[in-house]
């Protein structure tokens, strides 16, 4: 490992030099089979020959130009987001680079919508505990989890935090000094937990009626993780504005601001921008996403895949699961055992003609388990054997 980098990681061993499919290796010559997609980046695995055929023909067009202008793949790109995520009622986008970025910029929409429409004191964003929407010092505001807050304020002001799932809590909340409400339809980061239909829809008819905007972060959960190309569909709603990034391009660096009729023509020129924000080369990447992602056969596998691997782990009824959430191929495994010796046992088996297994923790007794889409019924049977051993094994 490199001495140079921040100590900002708890990394794991393996030091990655390729990857093909749903199949990383390290400069050891290990193979690995990887259910973290990069955290949810890597959405069609790694050399995806489509990808790597449009980013290698946009590399020797353009990559790069000012935001002064426009790119014919920017405008291709943007054009296609927007339709793949019309069922939800978008109408317009913003390109950027991140999650955070994307987040960041949905704040500042709903902020400035409230000001021009109310004037001052109604610029407060409520969130719900637990969830996740960024590392900046305004995204870390808007995390409802303390552990991220440490060491780092003051913060920008303006956010609180209610309960998921608590209607009573959320009714009071959303008083005459919010502008928006941000919320993950399924937080990723505590542990793959989605809210339920019930809170999600009111929510979603208390904003429509005291013209709050509801923004709807799909960082981890959007661009066909769970069986739908944005979870909201999922849910019967329509926000005001949808964050997007992780992987939307595939694994170049992209995120995306969606905004519906309300919030359409909030930004004017001056009001936001992105140096690399709509990038030619993430938006070559991205255009294979969506021409992928967004046909229903294709979504319909992604369902059909994560039923198999929550359908294979309900059947041991094994002692140290305690529960099992999922949607599509985004998996949260509950353990009576911590989490993380068991990651790092999953890779210590890479030896010889033996695979590791990549995985992910939530929390410290929580697996996540985020493959790429195309990983084969196979491939799913291999590694959830590999996690049975690990989880026979260790103690």
């Amino acid at each position: 490992m490199s001495d140079f980098f921040m100590n900002t990681y708890h990394r794991l061993s393996p030091v990655f030099s390729e990857g093909k499919g749903s199949w990383l290796t390290d400069t050891q010559g290990r193979k690995f089979l990887d259910f973290t997609s990069g955290i949810a980046v890597n959405c069609l695995g790694h050399g995806y020959a489509p990808l790597v055929e449009a980013l290698s023909r946009q590399a020797s067009r353009l990559i790069h130009t000012s935001n002064y202008f426009q790119s014919d793949i920017a405008s291709a790109f943007a054009e296609h987001l927007v339709r793949a995520c019309s069922g939800a009622g978008m109408e317009k986008v913003f390109l950027a680079n991140s999650g955070a970025e994307a987040n960041e910029g949905a704040c500042k929409i709903a902020r400035k919508y409230s000001f021009k429409k109310y004037g001052e004191g109604r610029h407060r964003i409520v969130t719900l505990k637990g969830s996740f929407h960024g590392r900046t010092i305004t995204t870390l505001a808007a995390t409802g989890q303390d552990k991220f807050h440490t060491n780092f304020g003051p913060f920008t002001e303006g956010f609180a935090y209610i309960p998921g799932g608590d209607s009573a809590a959320l009714d009071n909340a959303l008083d005459n000094s919010v502008c928006a409400l941000l919320m993950e339809v399924i937080q990723g980061e505590s542990g793959i937990l989605p809210q339920s239909e019930a809170f999600v829809q009111e929510a979603a008819r208390l904003c429509a009626g005291r013209d709050i905007l509801l923004i709807i972060d799909e960082i981890q959960s959007g661009v066909g993780r769970t069986g739908t190309f944005l979870a909201c569909e999922g849910y019967g709603i329509k926000p005001d504005l949808v964050t997007l990034a992780k992987g939307l391009a595939g694994g170049v660096p992209i995120g995306a601001v969606l905004a519906g009729e309300k919030t359409a023509g909030v930004f004017e020129s001056g009001d936001h921008g992105s140096t690399f924000g709509g990038n030619a080369l993430a938006a070559a990447g991205g255009l294979v996403v969506l021409d992928t992602v967004s046909r229903k056969e294709f979504l319909d596998e992604i369902r059909g895949k994560g039923d198999r691997i929550l359908s294979i782990l309900k059947s041991w009824n094994h002692p140290k699961i305690l529960g099992l959430r999922g949607r599509g191929l985004m998996t949260g495994i509950d353990l009576s055992v911590e989490a993380w010796p068991l990651l790092e046992a999953a890779i210590a088996r890479a030896s010889g003609t033996r695979n590791g297994l990549l995985m992910l923790s939530a929390g410290p007794k929580t697996l996540r388990l985020l493959p790429p889409y195309t990983i084969s019924a196979g491939e799913i049977d291999e590694g959830i054997a590999m996690l049975r051993e690990v989880l026979d094994t260790e103690e």
